[in-house]
């Protein structure tokens, strides 16, 4: 009933009914996932998976992220710091591990690293049950930059040589930032030896287009308040 009365393309009913199939969600994952229009994000991030990873290892990989990553059970807003969204998906982990996808298993927050001597400490380390890899998260409130993707790779590094089983797949690193330059992005991968995907989050769930249209704007609101203001400054 779900997948008739939420979806009315076909071919998007046929892409959750298989999903719900190979994942077993259950109906509230279902709708959530038809919510956040999850075929239109899985597989969606920036990679260099096909160049860092063998076939099919690289596919499944590219598969299991997406861009971008929904947030908004959080309730903060757009301006919020790194540590407050850390916090957050903390707090919410079980609603952090939903909207990361199914295999994911949490490892640690600020999980330490010593390197002769040097310690580090990486935002969120997850491992992947069906990839047999660890998955490094690193978070940033700010636009992408070439030069985390730089750091990243030097944790990827890092947790190969100090964590990863001899049986364990090589470490996949996951940076989530607050918006990207596309072709930056691609730029900055395309010469980093580990592999690596760039996604987005949204804090904030975007408006309908045809909601958005018919609401008002901030600065129509604003203009509606100072002359709201205005008029009652002048009544005795």
């Amino acid at each position: 009933m779900t997948l008739l009365t939420k979806l009315n393309n076909d071919e998007e009913r046929e892409w959750y009914a298989l999903q719900t199939v190979h994942h077993g969600w259950s109906r509230t994952t279902l709708t959530l996932n038809i919510k956040s229009r999850l075929h239109l994000r899985q597989g969606s991030a920036i990679t260099n998976f096909e160049k860092r990873l063998p076939s099919p290892d690289s596919a499944l990989a590219r598969e299991t992220l997406r861009d971008p990553y929904m947030f908004d059970f959080l309730g903060l807003g757009n301006d919020a710091h790194e540590r407050d969204i850390e916090d957050g998906l903390m707090r919410h982990i079980t609603h952090f591990l939903l909207e990361l996808g199914a295999g994911f298993a949490f490892v640690g927050r600020q999980f330490w690293l010593e390197v002769d001597g040097d310690e580090f400490f990486i935002d969120l380390l997850f491992y992947h049950t069906r990839l047999k890899r660890y998955i490094v998260v690193e978070l940033k409130a700010t636009a992408f930059k070439p030069d985390h993707a730089g750091q990243l790779n030097f944790y990827l590094a890092a947790v190969d040589a100090k964590v990863k089983a001899e049986d364990d797949k090589p470490t996949i690193g996951l940076l989530l930032c607050k918006q990207k330059n596309r072709l930056v992005a691609e730029y900055a991968l395309s010469g980093i030896d580990k592999p690596i995907g760039i996604a987005e989050y949204q804090l904030l769930r975007n408006l309908p287009e045809s909601l958005e249209h018919k609401l008002p704007s901030i600065e129509e609101i604003e203009a509606e308040l100072a002359g709201s203001l205005t008029i009652q400054n002048k009544i005795p």
